[in-house]
Parts: structure tokens; sequence; C-alpha cells
């Protein structure tokens, strides 16, 4: 097993092969200057396991990204945010060159050659520097806090730079077969919520021409079709009451709303199941309703597991399928959320059940419908098995590579991917 040497970054800083860089100050950056559209910038609310977090991103103008033209960002930048989960970092693909530098995150950047950016942001992502980054950002704070000195302590492997480039090269193979799954997932999913919008909301099902329409609370439906409250078409199981003395770290996962999200990860709790009552146990393809803080539906895909409580858990009564009900309540939640209660954390009474109704086809039209859309859940099913998969064999491999256990020099060449 090679051992390679490592180099703190306050040397790679004072030689002038790397730079640190805090983001502009409040009073240069107001928000004031956030617009609609322009260049996007990254805050700590985007930074996530190497990768941006798109979720409402930012934007400034063209005139406010040149007059603070120093936190423009380039590709092979490292971006970590200063407060909060501080242990996570984006790494600037070319997609993002030219993006901005939020205020609250910090700038790493390599010059010289000495560092492939790539290969250190994969050392950043292993369970041992996360973990030494947590201990140094803690300090007993509320909130952990970052700041330069604390990245100047990191100290980076340094095997030769094409040993640094190889090993970058096997790993983002791993990450371009995910992003490929990915965009196969958002597909697959436009198509089944396109389907669902052509035939239950606007109304062109196949041999829809000639249909009449009629009035109903929800306006014109065809003829023959009848407006149900979700109530009628669904059961709602809320999630168990774990206490603190049940989460463990075995057993089956223990999905809330953090896992509807990320999916399962290494700090999801678990519990082995045995006392918890069979109702509370969800699988593949089960459709779970978030009732509260994001109020969305979604379609389960991370395997068996365990429902905590602020989760629904929705059993479709009979003649009705799971696509029906997902889709059906995927289209609704405007109308839930415009009837959720609480200042900072959303939710919604059952009572909104009986309130928020949906158009429900005829029998035969719905069994057409689950014909067609069942296959395509069964496809985000298997897709969602091969990331995670992907995942597992990618982090597997991570930290053997980064430690010099696997001799690289012995594996085929790789082929870097486009950053």
């Amino acid at each position: 097993m090679k051992v390679f040497d490592c180099v703190p970054v306050c040397e790679l800083v004072s030689s002038g092969q790397a730079e640190l860089k805090t983001g502009p100050f409040g009073t240069q950056l107001k928000a004031s200057d956030y617009i609609k559209s322009g260049t996007p910038v990254i805050n700590v609310r985007n930074i996530g396991l190497g990768c941006i977090k798109p979720d409402k991103l930012e934007y400034i103008s063209n005139e406010t990204r040149d007059r603070l033209a120093s936190h423009i960002l380039r590709s092979g930048d490292i971006v970590f945010g200063r407060k909060g989960a501080v242990e996570r970092h984006v790494f600037v693909r070319k997609q993002q060159d030219g993006w901005f530098q939020g205020s609250d995150c910090l700038r790493l950047r390599f010059h010289g050659g000495r560092i492939e950016p790539l290969f250190a942001s994969y050392f950043f992502l292993t369970p041992e520097h996360q973990r030494w980054m947590m201990n140094q950002c803690s300090h007993g704070a509320t909130m952990a806090s970052l700041n330069q000195g604390i990245l100047e302590r990191i100290q980076l492997p340094l095997p030769p730079l094409p040993i640094q480039r190889r090993i970058a090269g096997i790993l983002s193979a791993y990450d371009d077969l995910i992003e490929n799954c990915q965009r196969r997932i958002k597909i697959l999913e436009e198509m089944a919520r396109r389907l669902y919008r052509e035939w239950f909301v606007y109304f062109r099902y196949p041999g829809h021409e000639g249909w009449r329409l009629v009035e109903s609370p929800l306006g014109q439906i065809p003829e023959g079709w009848e407006v149900k409250p979700f109530s009628a078409i669904a059961n709602y199981v809320n999630g168990y009451p774990f206490k603190p003395a049940e989460l463990g770290p075995a057993g089956k996962p223990i999905v809330k709303i953090k896992e509807l999200k990320a999916g399962i990860v290494a700090d999801t709790p678990r519990n082995t199941g045995d006392n918890i009552p069979g109702k509370y146990h969800i699988l593949d393809g089960d459709v779970l309703f978030s009732w509260s803080a994001d109020l969305d539906a979604y379609l389960w895909m991370g395997g068996d597991g365990l429902l905590n409580q602020h989760l629904f858990s929705v059993l479709p009564a009979d003649a009705f399928s799971r696509a029906f009900c997902f889709h059906s309540l995927k289209g609704s939640m405007p109308r839930f959320r415009a009837l959720s209660l609480g200042a900072t954390m959303h939710h919604i009474k059952r009572s909104a059940l009986d309130q928020v109704l949906t158009v429900v086809a005829p029998a035969p039209m719905r069994k057409r419908f689950d014909v067609l859309v069942e296959p395509i859940h069964q496809q985000l099913i298997t897709i969602s098995k091969q990331i995670q998969n992907l995942r597992q064999s990618r982090d597997l491999l991570l930290p053997r590579l980064l430690s010099g256990q696997i001799d690289v020099e012995a594996l085929p060449e790789p082929v870097l991917s486009e950053l």
C-alpha cells in the first residue's frame, strides 16, 4: 500500500499555489441587489456534497457582478459555507463558470498545477475529512462555523499529479453514470406527470372528442366524471412517533422529511422494526405525503423503511391505484398549501383532505392510465436502485483510492469527464 504525503492548505496559500477568499460583505452585496434573473449566486443553501443544490438560487445583475468581480467563480473553484453544513462543499464545474460567490461562503482556488481541484473535491467528501471539519468548526456552538484559518489547516494528500488525475477520473466516471441516471429519472417523471395532466386536467384523453362537458365544483368536467375529496380516494396513516431511545445505527431506516428529499444517508437513524406496527412499514412504490414543512407528495423509492410522524402513508381506497393517488395529490399541492397553517413551519390539518377536491374519471379510464404509468414508476424505482448501488460503490472506493490502499497505476486508464 502506498502512503501519500500531505500538504497543508496554508503552505499552498503562502507559496501562491492556492487562494482563499471570503464572500462579499453584507455592505457590498445587499438584499436589494438580488433580482429575478441574471448571474446565479451560490449561497449556503445551495451547497451540497460536492455539487450544487439548485433549489432557491438567487441572482444578481451583470453590473453587480462586475462591481464585485473578485468574487466571480471559475471552473475548478471549491466553495464552502461559513455556517451550518460546514462539511459540505460545491465543486464549480464548467456549467457554473462565471457564477458568483455568496456573502456566506468561502472560496478555495488552486494555482500552479500541484493539486488537481477535482481530486481535492473528492478528498473533501471522505468521511474522515468531514468528521475533522465538524470537530474543527463546532466547539460547542449551536451552529458550526467555518473560517479561513480552519481551511488553512486542512492536510491534503499529495500523490503525483498524474495519480491525482487518474483517481479523479475513476471517481468522476461513477458520478457521470449517476448524473445520467438522474436525467433519465427526470424524463420519466415528466412523462408520467404530463400524461396525468393531459388526461385528467386538460381532458385530452383518448376519445375525448365530442365528449360533453358539465359544470362541477372544480369547473367544467367531462360528463360522467366526478369530483371527490381526497379523503374519499385513500386512507392516510400518520407516521410513528419515534422516541430518542428507539433510534439506533442498525435496522431499517426511519424515513423523515430529510430522507424524502436527500435519500437514505449515513446518519439516517434506524430501528429493527420488530416492535413497530406493520402500518408504519413502507416499501418501494408507496405514496407518501409530507403534511408538514414542505407539503408535497412523494413516490418512495428508497427500499424498506419505517415512516416517521409528520408524514402520511397514502393507502388507496378500493378501485384506486397508487399511481392515480400520487399524481392527483402532486397536482393538487398548491391547493393544500393554500390551506396550510403556521408562520414558520407550515402544516395542514387532516380536515384539508376533506376540503381539497380532485377530478375522478370512470374506473375504465383510470385503468388505462395505470397501464401506462405504473411501468414508468417501476422504471423509476429500478433506476433509483442503480443510483444507490453506484453511490455505494463510489463511496467504498473513494477512501481507498485517496489513501493509497488501491494502486491506481495498475488500473485501466480512465477518461476524465468534462468538468
